[in-house]
């Protein structure tokens, strides 16, 4: 099927929800994949930051493939050897206490909204189920996630929403003071907003926000669905803060290229969710648990969140001295490019025309290459960068 082919049965049997770039992907290897027509790319998009081991990672395909010729799929009615797996890796690599293993960031971000309404209503009673969100941010597509988006432009045409959410300005303590009442349960946040710019919170902000929760037993979520698993150049980038958060939800580079969520709890709520009040017929499935569990074997270690943090630094380092190059923010493999003159999604198309795969967050350029990119691979992307922004 030729190009032009796939474009018009697209068009006239998919929902037209996305503006999509005109290429088709049809493989990939590294950083680097190939279209339809055989043009090659460079890729720093890592699909939204879930290949993060790139696009065929042998160790990936390998635990994937093997276990779907054993078990594609049973239901969480029984125990599987994958997901209990990686519910000890992560705990003890993060130092939570238990998991929830769902299919999507929003999916996760919903489970931890149920955990803190749980266990505010068995602590206090009903009413106090307030949560407070973050202006400028962004915590998925359902109604509720929706409804706890910091941003009026993902509102419009589908209220009413789940009640009980309120917004604070990122970085205004005073602001967050104002915000908080009787009924406040719990407050979400993403330390980097990435649908919202690539912005970083404020390190001194976030302490005080979480020392304010922990003295009025509010509950801290961290949304860590694009941040986590690495991609800051830490396992997770409340580190980065020196922070951790009562939740945290992940989801993208976990799976590795596959769909997964997750909810981690600290010791305190590690009982709220019991029997038949939380579940998924899809979450903890049984290959994508082996995919995440060769993710986690490559990047839970210290040498590679140490390249991580190189290869950021060379990025950085490389833009710094581009003359279209107003800012730079983000940290690690997460980096958004403030421009001075050039529309992000100008860049982003001439890009493309050129071998490089880019992203836009609002008026920003956003880049999130795989966590393994070579060197080879990184300066290539780069070189086109350059020469698209020059």
């Amino acid at each position: 099927m030729d190009f032009q082919h796939v474009k018009e049965q697209d068009k006239q049997y998919i929902m037209n929800t996305y503006g999509r770039f005109d290429a088709c992907i049809v493989k990939g290897k590294g950083a680097v994949c190939t279209d339809s027509n055989g043009k090659e790319y460079v890729d720093f998009t890592s699909g939204i930051g879930v290949n993060s081991l790139g696009f065929g990672d042998e160790s990936w395909v390998k635990a994937v493939t093997e276990q779907a010729g054993n078990l594609a799929h049973i239901s969480n009615l029984y125990y599987t050897l994958p997901d209990v797996e990686l519910a000890k890796t992560l705990c003890e690599k993060t130092g939570y206490s238990r998991v929830f293993f769902g299919n999507s960031g929003a999916e996760a971000n919903e489970g931890a909204i149920k955990v803190a309404r749980k266990y505010s209503f068995d602590k206090y009673g009903p009413g106090r189920n307030g949560i407070i969100t973050l202006l400028n941010s962004f915590h998925g597509r359902t109604v509720t996630t929706l409804a706890a988006t910091g941003q009026e432009v993902f509102h419009n045409y589908f209220y009413p929403f789940t009640e009980g959410f309120s917004y604070s300005i990122a970085n205004d303590f005073d602001d967050f003071l104002k915000a908080v009442g009787k009924t406040t349960c719990a407050v979400m946040m993403e330390f980097i907003q990435g649908e919202g710019g690539v912005n970083a919170l404020d390190k001194d902000y976030v302490k005080k926000v979480v020392s304010y929760c922990n003295e009025h037993d509010i509950l801290v979520i961290g949304d860590e669905v694009q941040t986590g698993i690495g991609r800051t150049g830490k396992l997770l980038c409340g580190e980065h803060f020196g922070v951790q958060p009562d939740i945290t939800t992940l989801a993208k580079g976990l799976g590795g290229g596959l769909p997964i969520g997750a909810v981690l709890v600290n010791d305190k709520l590690k009982d709220v969710l019991g029997a038949s009040t939380h579940g998924t017929t899809f979450g903890g499935n049984p290959v994508v648990c082996a995919g995440a569990n060769a993710v986690l074997k490559k990047v839970a270690n210290d040498p590679f969140l140490k390249e991580v943090e190189l290869k950021g630094e060379k990025i950085r380092a490389c833009l710094a001295c581009c003359p279209e190059v107003k800012s730079l923010s983000g940290l690690g493999l997460m980096v958004g490019i403030e421009l001075k003159t050039k529309k992000s999604a100008d860049v982003a198309k001439a890009c493309l025309e050129k071998g490089l795969l880019v992203l836009t967050a609002k008026t920003k350029v956003r880049l999130l290459p795989p966590l393994t990119i070579t060197d080879e691979e990184l300066t290539r992307g780069l070189n086109v960068l350059w020469e698209v922004l020059s």
